[in-house]
């Protein structure tokens, strides 16, 4: 079934790539300015630590890029591209670059073409879920990613339960009904024993306060060994968890035995890893072993092309995608439209940032969903009284 609707999804882009090319793409248009600047984003509650990297703040940013062109029609995107790499698209057609047929874009941008599908859904009077294949907005199921370890944050190390149940409460109150949890503290910050153990005391109390609907799952971020994870699993037998995350540096031998435990003893807890990948063909050892029940290829390192090419080699092995996203809110906005078109989407992973630059109003969470909206490229908008005191990295003119 699944196979069936895969197939039925790149016949419809194709068939809607070769619509547009042939009736709607204007070939006079050129991009006459190109300005890059950096979005800062803020969260709602400072993040702590993972297994491995130290507190991670409350702030970060999105490197980005305006497009202007002749037609006066201007696009807007995450972009990390030197001066140098943009530079070319100046004066040019942009759409020399686009292959809507099979959702690819040959150019100088590499993975980085959220700017350049924006623009395409722009001139096209599109959104990108019906540039990749998509026929309808929807929504999107979702989790919040930022349950990091804040016990071992000196103000709530005497009540860290009492925190934890407040960043629940957070995420449920901003629409979430999934969370991913960070563990491995015994990898780095307290000793093996007690520091494993405090990992399955802080999922069980997240349990406990979130109630038994909510979706819970760990990422450990390489912080156990294969024994070690079994043990964690053993220890939250009953928690009931999606998904564990990275539990060691992935290697097809041990995967498949880490999920043949599982099976073993009847639970459904899905095997997933991936995001340090930056090639889709490092994935296809362990989708030909399945011995991952999910990738997670990062939203942004691989790119829209990339995240769709790695959903397709997945789904005939029953496998299924969660892209990484962390650091970013604009990688959000990608992922939910690829998440109305690929068969085997699991959740979009939400770093809960905001910003007061960015107009992204109709992409709202509620119930576990976040919403796609209909409107040309990403539906995305600049509140032009408020991006005069945005650092700009340079302006180009054609």
């Amino acid at each position: 079934m699944h196979r069936r609707r895969f197939l039925e999804t790149l016949a419809a882009s194709t068939l809607l790539g070769r619509l547009a090319r042939a009736e709607s793409l204007p070939p006079d248009l050129k991009i006459t300015r190109i300005v890059s600047f950096d979005l800062h984003t803020r969260r709602a509650k400072f993040v702590g630590k993972n297994a491995v990297r130290g507190d991670h703040g409350q702030t970060s940013r999105d490197r980005m890029a305006r497009l202007y062109t002749n037609m006066g029609v201007e696009a807007i995107g995450r972009c990390w591209k030197p001066k140098e790499a943009l530079a070319p698209l100046l004066g040019q057609n942009p759409f020399q670059h686009f292959d809507l047929a099979s959702r690819r874009m040959p150019g100088p941008l590499g993975a980085r073409t959220m700017v350049l599908w924006d623009l395409a859904g722009r001139v096209l009077k599109r959104p990108v879920y019906e540039l990749l294949g998509g026929t309808k907005p929807g929504k999107v199921r979702v989790y919040d990613g930022s349950i990091y370890m804040s016990d071992l944050m000196p103000q709530y190390a005497a009540k860290w339960q009492d925190r934890f149940k407040e960043e629940i409460d957070m995420g449920m109150q901003a629409g979430h009904r999934a969370f991913k949890i960070k563990i491995g503290r015994g990898k780095k910050w307290m000793d093996r024993d007690a520091g494993d153990a405090r990992d399955v005391e802080v999922v069980e109390t997240i349990r406990k306060h979130a109630g038994d609907e909510v979706h819970l799952g760990v990422d450990a971020n390489n912080g156990y060994d294969l024994a070690g994870a079994k043990r964690f699993l053993e220890g939250a037998s009953d928690l009931r968890l999606d998904f564990i995350e990275e539990p060691f540096p992935e290697q097809v031998a041990p995967c498949l035995e880490l999920k043949e435990f599982i099976a073993e003893r009847g639970w459904k807890t899905l095997l997933a890893d991936g995001e340090g990948q930056d090639d889709v063909e490092a994935y296809r050892p362990f989708v030909e072993a399945k011995a991952l029940d999910m990738l997670q290829g990062d939203m942004y390192g691989l790119g829209i092309e990339g995240i769709l090419a790695e959903a397709a080699m997945a789904e005939p092995q029953g496998i299924l995608i969660a892209p990484h996203n962390w650091s970013s809110l604009l990688s959000l906005f990608m992922q939910v439209h690829i998440g109305l078109v690929v068969p085997n989407f699991y959740r979009a992973e939400h770093d809960p940032l905001e910003s007061d630059v960015l107009i992204y109003d109709d992409y709202e969470i509620n119930d576990g969903c976040c919403s796609v909206p209909d409107a040309p490229g990403f539906g995305l908008a600049i509140d032009e009284s408020k991006f005069a005191r945005v650092r700009v990295n340079f302006d180009l003119r054609a």
